[in-house]
């Protein structure tokens, strides 16, 4: 499973070079560098309040980096209620002239959980917080202006769990898609 996901990768990769490299610069340069947007599943896995940037454009081509931040509720055993927080980071490329693009990226989400433990004490379960992450990979259409305005993109978006340092097995979701709705500027 390890050889197909690296070899997913190394398709990507390789495709966004192809097309960095046949992109001509005849197409409108992105004034509106910048947008806002509020995202449903996607990278975020339930919602998230985003910032991007694009930070390189040459022809067709541009790519962008985005940050978010979102708070997860979750529900204890004792039937108290806690928000945990999740940081969505993305870097995806997206290809087309004016308003209309293919994009292509993928991320990486981290999070905290809860996971049962035992009081080595008094044998009773506790919740304990753990911090988990998931790498999004992203394939869908994006709207924007070059000049600003309205954003909306919408995607496939399958995510792959791993969890650091609680001994736990990776897993991959192939079911999992988002939308976003904001502005660039």
């Amino acid at each position: 499973m390890y050889l197909q996901y690296k070899s997913s990768f190394f398709f990507l990769l390789v495709l966004a070079i192809a097309i960095s490299f046949g992109a001509t610069a005849q197409t409108e340069t992105f004034i509106a560098r910048n947008a806002v947007y509020l995202e449903v599943g996607g990278s975020s896995g339930r919602y998230a309040a985003n910032y991007s940037k694009i930070f390189h454009q040459k022809g067709k081509l541009k790519l962008n980096a985005s940050a978010g931040f979102s708070m997860w509720r979750n529900e204890k055993l004792d039937s108290r209620t806690s928000w945990l927080p999740a940081i969505p980071l993305e870097v995806t490329a997206f290809y087309g002239k004016s308003n209309h693009h293919l994009e292509m990226g993928f991320g990486f989400t981290s999070f905290l959980g809860t996971s049962l433990a035992i009081d080595s004490e008094t044998y009773e379960t506790i919740d304990k917080v753990v911090f988990s992450a998931a790498i999004p990979l992203r394939i869908g259409y994006r709207y924007q202006k070059p000049e600003g305005g309205f954003f909306f993109r919408v995607g496939y978006t399958p995510i792959i769990d791993f969890p650091p340092r609680t001994g736990g097995n990776w897993s991959f979701n192939p079911y999992w898609a988002g939308v976003s709705f904001g502005k660039s500027f």
